[in-house]
């Protein structure tokens, strides 16, 4: 069973895919940071994120692979592990226009497409149901306020802030962080390769309200189901 799971930016796609992949035993796709290693790439090699063609130009020396090491999922970026160098927000704000580049998404969804084939996997990202995974048997469209999702963001850099120990550590700016996110919401809907949408025959899963364990439990339900059915 192939399970695609999209939505915007923080709405906790990644960490339900996770839990949702472990209990069910198939393997996590996380095509975001796949995404992410693309935009680090091109930070790495000084390319402006407003030139699409230096962007496809340099996204053809990129190898970008996914290995499972103790459980736990690994990014490798030519032969790198750069698993802990994505979640910055840099490399965010770079991957949200990178990917819009045609070139750099052929290149990622012919690897991705290659691993639901051997495999059952859960996938999350901004295109799976509609263009990576068109056929899959379950596709969930997990969604969150805006101010919701900011806050969430909020409060993991507060907590990062805290953990560093930093006297002179600046605390993030939850309205700015908001508006950062309305504004990546645009872009990603409004691109014109693959954009963010809802699949037709996607099931709207809102998690403002949920916790974790409540979005994860809804989802294997409707998994329990689909599986019954076919």
């Amino acid at each position: 069973m192939n399970i695609a799971i999209d939505g915007p930016a923080g709405a906790g796609k990644s960490t339900i895919a996770r839990r949702v992949a472990a209990e069910l035993g198939s393997i996590y796709v996380d095509t975001g940071a796949m995404y992410r290693a693309m935009a680090l790439y091109m930070i790495k090699n000084g390319v402006d994120a407003e030139d699409p063609a230096a962007i496809e130009r340099t996204c053809e020396d990129a190898e970008i692979s996914i290995r499972y090491q103790d459980g736990m999922q690994h990014v490798y970026l030519n032969g790198e592990d750069v698993t802990g160098q994505l979640r910055t927000e840099e490399v965010g704000n770079m991957a949200s226009k990178s990917s819009a580049c045609r070139r750099v998404r052929e290149k990622l969804v012919e690897l991705q497409q290659k691993l639901a084939e051997t495999t059952s996997v859960v996938m999350d990202g901004r295109d799976i149901g509609t263009v990576v995974l068109p056929k899959a048997e379950l596709k969930i469209y997990l969604t969150a306020s805006a101010h919701t999702r900011a806050l969430r963001r909020f409060q993991e850099l507060a907590e990062k802030a805290k953990e560093s120990e930093d006297e002179n550590a600046v605390l993030p700016d939850l309205a700015e962080i908001e508006k950062d996110i309305e504004e990546r919401d645009y872009r990603d809907m409004h691109r014109e390769n693959s954009p963010l949408m809802q699949a037709e025959d996607a099931v709207v899963v809102d998690s403002s309200d949920l916790t974790i364990e409540e979005v994860t439990n809804c989802i294997l339900k409707l998994a329990a189901q689909r599986k019954h059915t076919s």
